[in-house]
């Protein structure tokens, strides 16, 4: 990590293959009321003209905008690469397909200044779609006073990557990204979670979450795959228990549900040690296991998990089941549980 430069916000672009959008994003930082700012585009081995139109943007502002390369790792190691190079006081990570409001900046490093016990600030996220039509204000649960990411994260990443300001402290304590291809910003935040930061709220509109048809990283049905659900859950559940989430906590009691849910899905996918593994930490989670959980850990001995969760999911299928009672809505529905 390289010195640092009082009052300098550093954003952090990871872009691969949008060469059109990277630019509305880039345009967003410069329009910032804000200075000093500075702007890292770290390409992640696009196959396309990005990396040229990445360079010009460079030529066009030298003194603002910095570029790196490496090759297609993801959107994780593309960020780390950004923050190993960072020099300011303040870290903004925005993705190429989402734009940030010019008074996103002032705002927010002004509260974080007015309270220095605050360590993340955050503002309100709204959902648009390409043509600008609102379609979500607020989004998730950006409008909300939340002073701290747990316990909400067991439930789901109740904001976008763009919508807080780190100080980069935090960064610097929380480490590096990881390599996985999807929700690594969500495993992010939960590490941040887990030193039990204050948020503090700007209390202002401050960036648009873009939905397009062009590939997002959570599109088209794609997660994460068996072993790396369990390296996802597993620091969830560890950055959770760091942040003091008790086990009797609702949010900890869905957590438990869902991987319970997964870990059937793992087996009936044929990877039975990554189920295996997501039941072990369902029933360490939940606070008291139920008849259902200890069925299939029994069933599972006897048959295996690729038939136990293949029945599983029949079952449901037949049944029609829906999420349980218990289970909390997540942050992007209508209404929260």
């Amino acid at each position: 990590m390289t010195g640092l430069i009082p009052n300098l916000v550093s954003t952090i672009i990871p872009v691969h293959n949008r060469p059109s959008m990277v630019k509305s994003a880039v345009e967003s930082v410069l329009n910032q009321t804000y200075r000093p700012i500075e702007i890292i585009l770290v390409d992640d081995g696009s196959t396309d003209e990005t990396s040229v139109v990445c360079k010009d943007l460079v030529r066009q502002h030298p003194e603002i905008i910095h570029f790196e390369a490496q090759p297609n790792l993801g959107p994780g190691p593309a960020r780390e690469k950004g923050r190993g190079i960072a020099q300011g006081e303040f870290i903004q990570y925005l993705d190429s397909d989402d734009v940030l409001f010019p008074n996103k900046f002032a705002d927010q490093v002004k509260v974080l200044k007015e309270n220095p016990l605050c360590e993340v600030a955050y503002g309100i996220t709204r959902l648009v779609d390409l043509e600008g039509n609102i379609l979500a204000d607020p989004f998730k649960w950006t409008g909300r006073n939340e002073t701290e990411l747990f316990p909400g994260l067991l439930v789901d990443r109740w904001w976008c990557t763009h919508t807080p300001l780190y100080r980069r402290s935090v960064c610097d304590v929380v480490g590096a990204w990881t390599d996985l291809k999807f929700s690594q910003d969500w495993e992010y935040d939960a590490r941040v979670g887990a030193k039990r930061v204050k948020l503090i709220s700007s209390n202002t509109l401050v960036s648009e979450h873009r939905t397009h048809e062009a590939v997002r990283q959570t599109g088209h049905g794609k997660w994460l795959k068996p072993a790396d659900q369990v390296r996802f859950f597993f620091s969830l559940y560890e950055s959770a228990i760091g942040a003091g989430v008790k086990d009797t906590m609702p949010e900890m009691q869905h957590f438990s549900r869902w991987v319970f849910s997964q870990a059937r899905k793992c087996g009936a996918a044929g990877d039975s040690d990554s189920a295996q593994k997501l039941f072990e930490l369902s029933e360490k989670s939940a606070a008291v296991p139920g008849f259902s959980m200890k069925f299939i850990g029994v069933t599972s001995k006897l048959i295996g998990w690729n038939l136990t969760g293949k029945v599983c999911e029949l079952r449901d299928t037949l049944a029609k089941k829906d999420a349980g009672p218990l289970t909390r809505k997540q942050s992007w529905m209508d209404a929260e549980s």
